[in-house]
């Protein structure tokens, strides 16, 4: 029943190191499972509430289709499909659906938005991306570079990440994994773009469990030389598209290309969140190339939110 248990995630920070790694191992678990046509329904019975202010297509397909394939069902609420969109106060909101529902997502553009719906809702409530981080992305990512690199990918030391573009949302979730995990990340930003400060505080603080390697640089080159998995978004993510020109003419020369992965680690893999701007933030050759685990990248969103949501709405 809703309020047996709370647990929400609105960034990394609600998880540990171990906890991560354990998501990681069962959405391989899951993964391996549906691709030999088990079945997994730990979550019969159960209803996930979808709030979706922003668009999207990974992120509402693969909750929707996780919690199908979970046992459960999930109930889709668009801003304008719903009274939110006519004012309602969100903590009535979050009361209500946390009566109707065993969890909610949220999408959506302030932060503070999914702060004061977990604060409210009697039932876990997870960040399906907001301005300030995107968690379920960062551990699909993860998840990535566990399953291409093996299980070593996430301990202190083993591998190199980069970040090349803006320092977003995108970037601070993988700011908040490296701080979490202890990883060597390096994150190339140009003046004026780089990541919040306050997040880049915190995860040079004392909260980790390793002592990471986090480095904010100018050029791509000084963050992609030697590292084995590079990353990178659009330039102008949702609600910035009036600065596009604006960005386009700043980020000049932050494209990942062929030439640039030269100087990254021999079978360097690299990722993007999707939607790509092709030849703009990634060429096409690098997309659709030996290096790129983007695909499967995607696909992953579905695994480790079908491993979330076992964690916080499965049975104890």
């Amino acid at each position: 029943m809703p309020g047996e248990r709370k647990r929400d995630l609105l960034s990394l920070w609600d998880f540990t190191a171990a906890e991560i790694r354990g998501l990681c191992a069962r959405a391989a678990e899951l993964k391996a499972k549906r691709r030999r046509g088990e079945r997994v329904t730990p979550l019969v019975g159960k209803t996930l509430g979808m709030i979706f202010e922003k668009a999207s297509t990974r992120t509402r397909v693969s909750f929707e289709v996780g919690m199908v394939e979970l046992g459960g069902h999930a109930v889709y609420l668009s801003s304008q499909g719903s009274q939110i969109g006519r004012g309602e106060p969100l903590r009535d909101t979050a009361r209500v659906l946390g009566a109707y529902c065993h969890g909610i997502v949220i999408r959506t553009f302030g932060h503070d938005v999914a702060e004061e719906l977990a604060r409210f809702s009697p039932v876990p409530v997870i960040n399906g991306l907001t301005d300030l981080s995107h968690p379920c992305q960062v551990l699909a990512d993860l998840f990535t570079a566990y399953e291409r690199l093996g299980p070593r990918a996430l301990d202190p030391g083993e591998v190199r990440f980069a970040w090349v573009g803006d320092g977003n949302n995108m970037a601070h979730s993988w700011i908040e994994a490296a701080a979490i995990l202890g990883l060597d990340l390096s994150l190339a930003c140009p003046e004026g773009y780089e990541p919040d400060a306050g997040v880049l505080a915190r995860a040079r603080g004392d909260r980790s469990d390793w002592r990471s390697s986090i480095e904010v640089v100018r050029t791509p080159e000084e963050a992609v030389r030697g590292r084995h998995v590079v990353s990178t978004d659009v330039w102008a993510s949702m609600g910035q598209e009036a600065e596009q020109q604006k960005r386009e003419k700043a980020f000049a020369g932050y494209c990942i290309d062929e030439q640039l992965l030269t100087i990254a680690a021999r079978n360097v893999m690299v990722l993007h969140c999707l939607p790509a701007h092709r030849g703009e933030e990634i060429t096409d050759a690098v997309l659709e190339g030996p290096a790129s685990a983007v695909f499967q990248q995607a696909e992953n969103r579905l695994h480790v939110q079908k491993a979330l949501l076992e964690m916080l709405l499965g049975p104890m």
